[in-house]
């Protein structure tokens, strides 16, 4: 089976990525890391560069696991570009780091993570870094 991780080059990024490698050793499964830029971004700093990508997939290797990493327009909704991730390599589960944020922040400015967490096909696992 397949683990989506949700990554960006953040505390978030990296905790969610050490959680889901975890979870694939566990489970003998592949991983797909998800590092799609913001639809019409030509320009995104989570976006990584070949050389950041080289470096996910050898810690995946190190960690024994085979990952690939998914760069793709996420488009206008970041939830169905998961889900067409999800449904393209048949995953199980998806990973993804959540940031602290103040109940009016989630109001205002909504959020990504609890629309994933909500919509998502299959069970999402939601880390925070410590």
């Amino acid at each position: 089976m397949t683990i989506v991780i949700g990554y960006v080059p953040s505390a978030e990024g990296e905790v969610a990525l050490e959680a889901g490698l975890a979870e694939a050793v566990v489970h003998g499964d592949d991983v797909v890391i998800l590092n799609s830029p913001r639809r019409g971004a030509t320009v995104d700093a989570a976006l990584l560069d070949d050389a950041a990508v080289a470096a996910l997939e050898a810690r995946a290797a190190a960690a024994g696991v085979t990952a690939t990493v998914d760069q793709g327009d996420h488009g206008a909704d970041v939830v169905d570009t998961f889900e067409r991730v999800v449904e393209a390599h048949g995953a199980r589960l998806v990973v993804i780091g959540l940031r602290r944020r103040s109940p009016v922040g989630k109001l205002v400015l909504g959020s990504n993570a609890q629309r994933i967490l909500l919509e998502a096909s299959v069970p999402v696992l939601a880390v925070k870094p410590q």
